[in-house]
């Protein structure tokens, strides 16, 4: 008795919701933008922390990044001061050496990864094309979180030697060796034949990445020993005879052994002490020279992180406050619809129905009336977040509890901002709701 009741009150309601289609959809409004800006919203901010997660990986967890400076100075100096002022500014630059003094004298440090990148091209079977030449050691693999697809790593003898061996990324052995498999096989890097000994897996980098962290595609590089590289290749810490011929502004004035230094600490409240240290242990043994940048990737992003925090709640808030006001314009409506059907009221009570009768027809109405816009509003928003994603290249993610929790606010709007309406509607005396005019 109770199921039929409640079910010839749903319709009646939908019955007075399809009466008054356009009022009912203008009803609605206020919800459809409302839950379509919550969808979108969150779609954009899981996207972007999704993002920042990413680089975050990209870049290693815990880790300082220490590069060169290197810098064309231009001045005027007199016969007196000038020698004195070359001697001043006279550095080593980032060498080996001070990789091995950082683990020897800073605690608290897990890995250290020196690096060397030249530009050079690969050859194989005809085929040329420009690539990294990157010189690294074993660490260099655990800090950035590599994994090995096939093969083997470097062994010590491969590092101390100065082996010509080779770790290829995906895309090399993709391009160069398409229908073999290219462990065992050889290929030519600038003037040397490199044996390839191991694939990388592939490493996804978005476009963002690469723009915003300087992030170079690391799967069409080639990783040799790092000893390897000094020794076979280059090493701007010897002063050849080359050298000594260019040396009126013909060659470069990178004269740092190694391009970069990654530290990896072992907690990252360590990350700016440790970096506190790094940058007075390298200015002393630079003479004072400061020729070195030390930036820490993982606070930076995290950083970025907590605005994008920020911006999402304040976003969420503005789309809060539209479900806030769709609410109130349910209630509005609602409380007209009441004044309007005083007689219909006033029939339904003396024809015995009761009050909870008229309480659930018009909860029944707002509630409809908040999910269809509820709905509308999800579909909105999903095209909304993939409009986003399509033309203004931000990342979006739409997730299944971003949809239920819009959706479930929404439906809550319309129970909650019925409730005045319908408890208004259910006061109402039924002899003077007959009279009424």
């Amino acid at each position: 008795m109770f199921n039929e009741r409640l079910l010839a009150n749903f319709h009646i309601a939908f019955e007075a919701v399809l009466a008054n289609k356009v009022r009912s959809l203008l009803t609605a409004l206020g919800i459809i933008f409302g839950v379509a800006a919550v969808i979108a919203m969150l779609a954009i901010g899981t996207g972007v922390q999704q993002e920042i997660l990413e680089q975050i990986k990209l870049v290693g967890v815990n880790n300082i990044v220490v590069e060169p400076i290197v810098e064309q100075i231009e001045e005027q100096v007199d016969q007196n001061s000038g020698m004195d002022r070359e001697k001043n500014k006279f550095s080593p630059g980032l060498k080996l050496e001070d990789v091995t003094a950082i683990k020897n004298i800073i605690p608290g440090i897990n890995r250290i990864s020196p690096e060397i990148v030249m530009d050079t091209y690969i050859v194989k079977s005809g085929i040329r094309r420009s690539a990294k030449l990157v010189g690294v050691d074993v660490a260099y693999f655990d800090v950035l979180d590599f994994q090995l697809k096939e093969g083997r790593m470097f062994s010590e003898q491969n590092l101390v030697q100065g082996n010509p061996v080779c770790i290829i990324g995906r895309n090399v052995a993709a391009r160069f060796f398409p229908n073999e498999n290219p462990i065992g096989k050889r290929i030519k890097s600038g003037s040397q034949w490199l044996e390839v000994i191991g694939i990388l897996e592939e490493r996804i980098v978005s476009e963002s990445s690469i723009s915003k962290l300087g992030i170079r595609d690391f799967n069409m590089d080639v990783y040799i020993p790092i000893q390897t590289m000094l020794i076979r290749y280059r090493n701007r810490d010897l002063i050849t005879e080359s050298r000594l011929n260019d040396s009126n502004g013909n060659t470069s004035n990178n004269y740092h052994q190694i391009d970069k230094l990654v530290i990896q600490v072992s907690d990252s409240e360590l990350l700016n002490p440790t970096a506190e240290v790094l940058a007075k242990m390298l200015q002393r043994r630079h003479f004072n020279v400061v020729d070195f940048e030390i930036t820490i990737p993982e606070l930076l992003l995290k950083q970025q992180q907590r605005t994008q925090n920020i911006f999402n709640i304040v976003l969420g808030a503005i789309a809060g406050i539209s479900l806030l006001v769709g609410g109130i314009g349910i209630m509005n409506i609602m409380l007209a619809s009441v004044m309007e059907r005083i007689k219909e009221i006033g029939l339904r009570l003396s024809l015995g129905a009761k009050k909870t009768d008229i309480v659930n027809q018009f909860l029944f109405e707002s509630v409809m009336i908040s999910v269809s816009g509820g709905l509308i509003g999800v579909i909105l928003g999903i095209v909304l977040a993939h409009l986003v994603s399509t033309f203004a290249d931000f990342p979006t993610v739409i997730t299944l509890s971003s949809i239920i929790l819009s959706f479930g606010v929404a439906a809550t709007v319309g129970l909650v901002f019925g409730i005045t309406p319908a408890k208004r509607a259910a006061s109402q005396d039924p002899i003077t709701s007959l009279r009424y005019e």
